[in-house]
């Protein structure tokens, strides 16, 4: 039955980023399909709620309130989910994010935080789950990256050139990781979650946003969560290395920021 692959009865997955968003709506997802999850992200308060909703789903939940930019944190989560839940085979790598900033703003250190925040943290995740995703018969890796890492847009330099790099070190670790661990990644659009509310929040740039998508609408976080659970699942089982883009079928972005050009006022 074609649905049964989707299912991911008594599975671990370890989501990062997972207090709000794409985040808790993958975590709910996975749970949904089965699986019990470590739910970590900086806020302990928005991941308990997250973690009431996988509870009331009849899975278990762990929480990890932790700092996701400092590596050892997030390599850390591993050795939690093996401890606290039995095994590992999932590792959601969802924490991300640089905020858009004019190329002249752009120094190197935003730069390379950039890389951090978005690259080195899913490595040493995964690194570190490694041993215990060789254990499993149905281990996965999902990245999530961004549309801004195939279009150029003015302000997404540190971005872009960060969700890039994400994108192909998906492909990368997938062929170093073959066949015992698929690794996938989710090219995603915009998504109307609190990372976008100051754009939402307005009538006239939301109108612009989805005038210029040829969806004619924002994502919602469950449009994501759908498809990280197809590659997290059996239902993805014949893809590897792969960039999946669920963008609304942009080709550039659909947020103007309005920069000037060099020497403008």
């Amino acid at each position: 039955m074609v649905l049964e692959r989707f299912r991911l009865d008594d599975r671990v997955a370890v989501v990062t980023g997972a207090g709000r968003g794409i985040g808790a709506a993958s975590a709910l997802a996975l749970a949904e399909a089965g699986a019990d999850v470590v739910l970590a992200a900086r806020t302990e308060s928005q991941l308990k709620d997250v973690a009431t909703q996988v509870e009331r789903m009849g899975r278990k939940a762990v929480i990890v309130a932790a700092d996701l930019s400092d590596t050892d944190q997030a390599a850390a989560l591993a050795q939690t989910a093996a401890d606290a839940l039995g095994r590992l085979d999932v590792v959601i790598n969802n924490v991300g994010g640089t905020m858009p900033r004019e190329f002249e703003r752009t120094n190197v250190r935003a730069l390379e935080d950039a890389f951090h925040f978005n690259v080195s943290t899913a490595h040493a995740l995964t690194r570190a789950a490694l041993p215990h995703l060789l254990a499993s018969d149905c281990a996965a890796v999902v990245n999530i990256s961004s549309v801004l890492s195939r279009v150029s847009g003015r302000g997404y330099l540190a971005y872009g050139t960060a969700k890039a790099a994400l994108s192909h070190w998906t492909r990368l670790a997938a062929r170093d990781l073959a066949p015992r661990v698929r690794v996938n990644a989710v090219a995603v659009g915009s998504v109307a979650t609190s990372a976008l509310e100051i754009v939402t929040g307005d009538e006239g740039l939301t109108a612009q946003m989805e005038a210029s998508t040829p969806l004619r609408r924002i994502g919602e976080p469950d449009d994501i969560a759908a498809t990280v659970l197809f590659l997290a699942s059996a239902a993805g089982a014949y893809l590897t290395g792969k960039v999946l883009e669920v963008d609304g079928g942009i080709d550039q972005p659909n947020l103007d920021m309005g920069l000037p050009d060099l020497g403008e006022a």
